[in-house]
């Protein structure tokens, strides 16, 4: 009789960190309320909103967009016209409204127009990046001028791939890149891990306006 006990397999993998909250996509589609996001402030509180999943007062929005909070109620009442955003549940002691996401996914999808106004949207979008990698620079070079040690370069990435895709694969990378961002969204927003740091995410994807000559298949092509 043997008395030999099997060895332990490999430990199973740790569960995925996507978030276990219902999902809800809000999809703007109306050219009316696609129009009505090309405002600096208007995107900025989508994205905290969407992003984070907490609610926030126009005082507080308004702090972080530069605007008074009689302007921010302002955009916010006009988000929630559109669906965008809504009341959430006061506090006890609150003594101005909350406002949240209507859902927890966002997306503007203007059904491929030409010059829609998407693309004043895609505009303010960049231009929110820009601002970040600006202010980021600044940082780093502040840190260096007071002699401390700057973060890694790495913690700002932009990566730039030309690929051959049909349709189908299109949409199949999309879905992908989305349900790999969800793996990494916070189960609990008002939970952050020790040494998180808040981090924004762009991410695009554009048919390429230079084709090879004599490439077949390409929009370029004959």
């Amino acid at each position: 009789m043997s008395t030999d006990t099997p060895s332990p397999g490999p430990a199973p993998e740790a569960a995925p960190r996507r978030r276990s909250r219902p999902e809800k996509k809000v999809e703007i589609t109306d050219p009316k309320a696609i129009r009505a996001l090309a405002h600096a402030a208007r995107l900025e509180v989508i994205s905290e909103l969407y992003s984070t999943q907490s609610s926030r007062t126009a005082t507080e929005l308004a702090q972080q967009t530069g605007l008074t909070p009689s302007a921010m109620s302002y955009h916010l009442r006009a988000l929630q016209k559109w669906g965008i955003v809504v009341p959430a549940e006061a506090s006890a002691d609150a003594r101005e409204r909350r406002w949240k996401a209507a859902g927890t996914d966002f997306a503007i999808n203007s059904g491929g127009a030409v010059a829609g106004p998407d693309f004043a949207v895609i505009d303010l979008e960049l231009d929110a990046f820009r601002r970040r990698a600006s202010s980021y620079a600044r940082a780093r070079d502040e840190q260096r001028k007071r002699g401390e040690s700057a973060e890694p370069a790495s913690a700002v990435l932009l990566a730039n791939n030309l690929l051959y895709l049909t349709a189908e694969q299109r949409s199949e990378l999309t879905e992908r890149v989305f349900e790999l961002l969800r793996d990494y969204e916070l189960e609990d927003p008002n939970c952050i891990p020790p040494g998180a740091e808040r981090i924004a995410t762009l991410w695009s994807m554009i048919p390429d306006d230079r084709t090879l000559p004599g490439a077949s298949g390409g929009r370029g092509s004959t």
